[in-house]
């Protein structure tokens, strides 16, 4: 009898919030859900400044020790590999710190405040020659990776134009406290970099080929938010007499690009949209059909035949085991993955490109490219012009 030998992957977390939460979720599955990759991810040290997060995700996921300082993970002779989920502003000084201790990291979007600081980070990871891994949670759904099989065969003709959304309300009520997500300095943008920075990588990853130039407006409805009070993130309180702030960045963004193949295509964001919970969705025209996806509903595709064919429309797939990873989680059609479920596949992705030193996952040329064109429709809004996007830096796999 064969018998198959596991590696133990040792992995330091920093930051225990939501998203850190998440990553802890994901390596727990990754056994389960992934046992061929011979893996196993070993839980060893989480860093947070509040105590609490750091004991709770001790308590839920089996963390080995727990510290305030970040340090303390990069330095830990177990750890050889890190997830990073703390805010953007920090997410710089944190992944350079990492690639300096040579450790893989898994890292969220967008990799700090800025393009420049996104080229920082990647900069950095070639330089020590680490594989990487970025939070595009959504190109990994099940009925993502079949419309980009489809496209990649012909199966929609050759693609003309896409339409991405990423309308949430997250941010809909005016009394909501204005967090560091409001702040330039912590932040960086606003649903540019937040939410349509997923946008622009759905739209790169299905149809392979990089946003070359953009156009674009922003506009920020709710301009002053009253301060936070006790809490952190998602759980901060405003007090009935807290004082007004201004909000620094956009509330919403519309863009119109062309893709280096000549693909047109147009995003529309928004984060106080009354009505969209997670409406994120992307359709796909081509000369011989088209695609369409929504986030809200995430193990179905919309996929319509030529016009010349006799029952032409959109028909409903729904996702099975011809879909991407999806058979890893569930048998059969109509019993659908979760977003936790998607994160796991994110984190296999990471931990396979580890395991065998080969990206496999996105990677953070990735993130700089959708950084980059973030800030060219921030140049376009300023400008009133069209503004380029300079061809990615490093190792993407949207266009393998």
């Amino acid at each position: 009898m064969t018998t198959v030998t596991e590696r133990r992957l040792g992995i330091g977390l920093i930051s225990a919030g939501w998203m850190g939460r998440l990553h802890s979720r994901a390596y727990r599955a990754i056994p389960d859900k992934y046992a061929d990759l011979g893996t196993v991810p070993d839980l060893v040290i989480v860093a947070d400044p509040v105590s609490a997060n750091a004991e709770s995700a001790q308590r839920l996921f089996g963390y080995r020790e727990v510290t305030a300082d970040y340090r303390d993970v990069l330095a830990h002779p177990e750890v050889q590999a890190v997830s990073i989920c703390a805010p953007n502003y920090l997410h710089r000084e944190f992944a350079l710190a990492a690639a300096e201790a040579g450790k893989p990291f898994w890292i969220e979007k967008p990799m700090g405040v800025s393009a420049a600081e996104a080229f920082d980070v990647v900069e950095a990871a070639q330089r020590a020659g680490l594989v990487t891994g970025v939070g595009f949670t959504y190109r990994h759904a099940p009925a993502v990776e079949y419309a980009k099989q489809l496209i990649s065969v012909g199966g929609i003709g050759r693609v003309t134009n896409i339409h991405c959304k990423m309308d949430a309300d997250y941010s809909a009520d005016p009394r909501g406290p204005r967090t560091w997500r409001f702040e330039l300095a912590q932040a960086g943008t606003g649903v540019l970099g937040d939410l349509l920075s997923h946008g622009f990588d759905l739209a790169q990853y299905l149809v392979g080929q990089p946003v070359e130039a953009v156009s674009a407006l922003t506009e920020t409805f709710i301009s002053e938010r009253p301060a936070p009070g006790a809490g952190t993130g998602h759980n901060a309180a405003v007090a009935d007499d807290a004082p007004m702030l201004p909000v620094e960045n956009e509330d919403y963004a519309a863009v119109l690009a062309r893709f280096a193949s000549g693909v047109v295509g147009t995003f529309e964001s928004t984060r106080v949209g009354v009505g969209s919970r997670c409406d994120y969705g992307i359709t796909v025209h081509g000369t011989a059909g088209a695609i369409a996806w929504n986030f809200e509903r995430m193990n179905e595709i919309e996929i319509c035949s030529a016009p010349s064919a006799r029952d032409y429309g959109y028909c409903r797939e729904m996702s099975d085991a011809r879909f991407g990873d999806f058979a890893r989680f569930q048998p059969g059609a109509g019993m659908g993955l979760s977003f936790d479920d998607l994160k796991t596949i994110e984190g296999a992705r990471f931990v396979q490109s580890v395991a065998t030193c080969r990206q496999v996952a996105a990677s953070v040329a990735d993130a700089l490219s959708t950084a980059q064109i973030a800030a060219a429709a921030v140049k376009s809004v300023a400008t009133g012009a069209w503004a380029p996007v300079p061809a990615p830096t490093g190792l993407t796999t949207f266009n393998r």
